[in-house]
Formats: C-alpha cells, structure tokens, sequence
C-alpha cells in the first residue's frame, strides 16, 4: 500500500496556524476499518480521503475517532491541492459527500468552498451543556450542532470547557460565539466525543454561524474568526440555503503512506 499523503494548515497563509488537516489520494476506497485508522495513525481533527472520478471527486473525512458528515478545512485543503497543484488548469471541482454534492473554486489567491446552510433554531439546553461550558449564555440554539451565543470575544476567550460532560450531549459538537468590532464574530468549537476537544478552525460549524449572524446582523458578507490557540479567518457569504467560505492554504509537508 502506497498512499500519496499531504498534510495541509487549512484557513491561514502560514503553517502552525489555521486548521491541519490530512489529505489522502486514493485510487479506490480501502475498508471503512483501514480509513479509520489511518485518521487514528495522523492525529490530525480531520483527514480527508479523495478519489478522482474524472469529473468529480468522492471525498470522506474522518477524525481520530469516527466519520463525520461534513468538515470545512478538510474540504478546504483538498480544494487546494486539487486546484493548485493537481489539475492547476482547473478554476472549479466539485465533490459527491455524504451531505450531498460540495464545490470549490479559485477566488485571487484563496480557495471558496460551497456548504449547505444549517440555521439553528433557538432551544432548551442539555442537561449538561451549560454546566459543561461553565458559563451562561444569552440564548441557546441548536442545528447539527449546539450554539451558544455571548456577549463579547472576552466571554469566548475565558470559557474552559469540562470536556468530560461535553462528551454526555445528544450531537455532535458545541459552537460558542459574539460579536466582535474588528471582524463580524468570532467563534470556538468543541467536540470531545469525536476525539477533538477544541477544533482549531470549522468549516462545518460556520454552516450554521453563517445564516445564523446573517439574520441578527442583517448582512450576507461577514468575516469571521476562530479562537482557537492556532487560530483562523474565513470570508463568509450567506446565499439563501448555501453558504460560502473563503480562505487560504499552506502545504506543510507531503509523503507517503505505506504498510
């Protein structure tokens, strides 16, 4: 077996920022279980597994733990690669997901990924959610995922987690965000039970922070950011039931994988 491996900070212009993410370029799909462990092997939040089929690509992300539906960064980094190295003649791709068909192109030096909108509705919280996050919200919203919404970055910035009873809720993950005045909001993503206690930057979270800011701000261009420690920056468009994400990408290194 030999795996032609990039491993790619994603939504940043220089390496040790942004999100790493792991892109694996297969000729057919191995078994789910070999998939699984080559994500467990990286260590990375996310690696993504590519298959050209000429005029698109399959495309599967897996964290250390499990598969997951949708992820913006590992979606991001194959457009990258795809489109700057790969086929570098190509301005577009598309890929066929399990949450249905996604698409990138070229913008100057950035790349744009194309997601599917998830505008959360305003609801009770689990149990352990807000005792979990450790700080009480103004208001509590679910999508795929849970979203909390404060006051200010400071709010964001000072949360510390108990991972141990975000790992308890009935989804996937926990958005908190605020308003910021250099940017349009800011946001962190925690998501333990996928093995991933703090993501650093999330495409798939912003499916929903998009229609969600989108609506409290009356606006559909934002630019947003991501407190994580590596941090991240993502150009935002809100467009009716899409959204739009923009950023950049660096290669950190490239191998192989064999065994």
């Amino acid at each position: 077996m030999k795996i032609p491996y990039y491993h790619i900070d994603a939504f940043t212009s220089k390496v040790f920022s942004g999100n790493p993410a792991g892109v694996c370029i297969l000729k057919e799909w191995l078994s789910d279980e070999l998939l699984q462990n080559i994500a467990f092997e990286n260590n990375l939040s996310e690696t993504a597994f590519i298959i050209d089929r000429g005029s698109y690509y399959d495309l599967r992300w897996f964290t250390p733990t499990i598969e997951v539906d949708l992820c913006g960064h590992a979606t991001l980094a194959p457009s990258f690669l795809i489109l700057n190295y790969l086929k570098p003649t190509l301005s577009s791709i598309s890929f066929k997901t399990q949450s249905g068909e996604l698409s990138a192109k070229k913008i100057g030096d950035k790349i744009e990924i194309n997601f599917p909108s998830r505008m959360p509705k305003e609801c009770a919280p689990h149990p352990d959610l807000i005792s979990g996050i450790g700080i009480e919200p103004v208001s509590t919203h679910k999508s795929r995922d849970y979203l909390l919404l404060y006051k200010s970055e400071e709010v964001i910035l000072s949360i510390k987690p108990n991972m141990l009873k975000l790992m308890n809720l009935d989804c996937l993950g926990v958005i908190v965000t605020a308003p910021e005045n250099n940017c349009d909001f800011v946001s962190r993503f925690f998501v333990p039970g996928a093995g991933v206690p703090e993501d650093p930057v999330t495409g798939s979270a912003h499916s929903t922070l998009i229609p969600f800011w989108a609506d409290r701000l009356k606006k559909d261009k934002m630019n947003a950011k991501q407190l994580s420690q590596r941090g991240g920056e993502l150009m935002c468009t809100n467009i009716d039931d899409r959204v739009l994400m923009a950023g950049n990408c660096v290669i950190y290194s490239n191998c192989e994988i064999v065994g």
